[in-house]
């Protein structure tokens, strides 16, 4: 048990198996002395129960639609109730229907593209002043990214979802300064989650990954992107704001591949 965290409260989103990234940064944010809240929604909300009880303490888990407003302001009650602040936030959340990914770039129409830009990035902004509130100076919020400066294969309108993200925890940063509260986001490499399984196409993404990080990738192992997010939840990082962190191994500089 660390102490990095301690006293710490954090909410944390988008927990679904023990292969999320988010349960890797709730469980070490625990292990470093944070109380933390989980949130789900739907028939997502089973598997994040049944999950939750892995973590000791099991947190609470608040019903979150991140698309509905009343679910936001229902949460921000219940954390002030709960814990009177809240010091830190995961955002985990990302969603693209599927006629949005897999190659269908030029073929999706606006309302499944409309969906991803809300749920994947607006959600950062909804979610944050939603809860900004409850949020002393020092406090953190972090997002979870896919490097959106390049195009990937299959991943087509979410690869435009996570830049509306890039920019959207740039712009919170700025906002959000003047309260003395961080935005910043962690580009992750590929992770096999649930999440990527869904998109037809991803396999071709982790391929090159382990061959081009000069440090090499795991994909099965979510924890350096977790102790990341951890790192920034904690006043190690008092005058940081607004940027990318990638933990990926290194691929990100890499202008080609290692022989």
């Amino acid at each position: 048990m660390g102490d990095l965290l301690k006293g710490k409260k954090v909410l944390v989103t988008g927990v679904l198996d023990r292969r999320s990234i988010a349960y890797s940064a709730a469980r070490l944010a625990q292990e470093q002395g944070a109380e933390i809240a989980l949130s789900s929604f739907g028939r997502a909300a089973s598997l994040t129960r049944r999950t939750a009880k892995k973590l000791d303490p099991e947190p609470p888990i608040l019903e979150l639609d991140v698309n509905k407003p009343e679910d936001i302001e229902s949460v921000a009650t219940d954390l002030r109730e709960r814990w009177g602040e809240v010091d830190g936030i995961v955002h985990a959340i990302a969603f693209a229907p599927e006629d949005a990914l897999g190659g269908n770039f030029l073929t999706a129409g606006w309302p499944s593209v409309a969906t991803a830009l809300q749920t994947s990035a607006y959600s950062l902004q909804a979610l944050s002043v939603g809860l900004a509130d409850l949020m002393k100076p020092g406090s953190s919020i972090v997002g979870l990214d896919f490097d959106a400066r390049v195009a990937w294969p299959a991943y087509d309108w979410m690869g435009v979802a996570k830049a509306a993200l890039e920019s959207t925890s740039r712009y919170l940063a700025r906002d959000l300064g003047g309260r003395g509260i961080r935005v910043n986001l962690v580009s992750a490499g590929p992770v096999k989650t649930l999440a990527a399984k869904g998109i037809s196409g991803f396999e071709e993404i982790e391929g090159e990954w382990g061959r081009q990080a000069p440090l090499g990738w795991d994909t099965a192992d979510p924890e350096p992107v977790g102790r990341a997010v951890v790192s920034l939840l904690s006043d190690w990082w008092p005058a940081t704001t607004g940027e990318l962190i990638h933990v990926d191994g290194g691929y990100h500089a890499m202008g080609a591949p290692i022989r």
